[in-house]
């Protein structure tokens, strides 16, 4: 199955190994698991890299000329090292990384796609290209989307 994936970038500590660990949980259930992801930091670094640990392939889109730079400095290694793993690289043809260009690759990695893991908090302030856009897409692709997002860990008791 070909699951593609969109997501929240910056993810504290917490919220990363709760979305690492919902995210493991469901590619353990995909078979001949095909990830697709633009590798941008935070969910999608997280996906491709549970996808590789799944005995899954990568796919990579990248969305235009910039795009690693585009990414926090302390993503890069993790996407270079990635990027190194992946069965196929995909670039698209922008000159830079605009909103147009992540929705060109939203749709890129849609058009091969059996699934969406959208990693949302049903919450967040939405951006062009972010979440929502490539969750309306999906639906209107009619393409399953699976939302992950970890469940807040009790507060102890006193």
């Amino acid at each position: 199955m070909r699951v593609a994936v969109c997501g929240h970038r910056r993810l504290d500590g917490p919220t990363a190994d709760g979305v690492d660990q919902a995210l493991r949980e469901h590619l353990a259930t995909v078979d001949r698991l095909v990830g697709i992801s633009c590798l941008t930091d935070g969910a999608e670094q997280i996906f491709a890299n549970a996808v590789l640990e799944a005995g899954g392939q990568l796919l990579v889109v990248v969305p235009a000329d910039g795009h690693r730079e585009n990414l926090p400095p302390s993503a890069r290694q993790d996407y270079d090292a990635l990027v190194r793993r992946a069965f196929d690289v995909v670039s698209l043809r922008f000159g830079e990384p605009t909103a147009e260009a992540y929705r060109a690759a939203a749709r890129h990695m849609l058009e091969r796609a059996d699934q969406l893991v959208a990693v949302w908090d049903r919450r967040s302030a939405d951006t062009a290209g972010g979440p929502v856009d490539v969750i309306r897409e999906a639906i209107r692709r009619r393409i399953p989307v699976k939302v992950i997002w970890p469940s807040r860990p009790a507060v102890p008791s006193r």
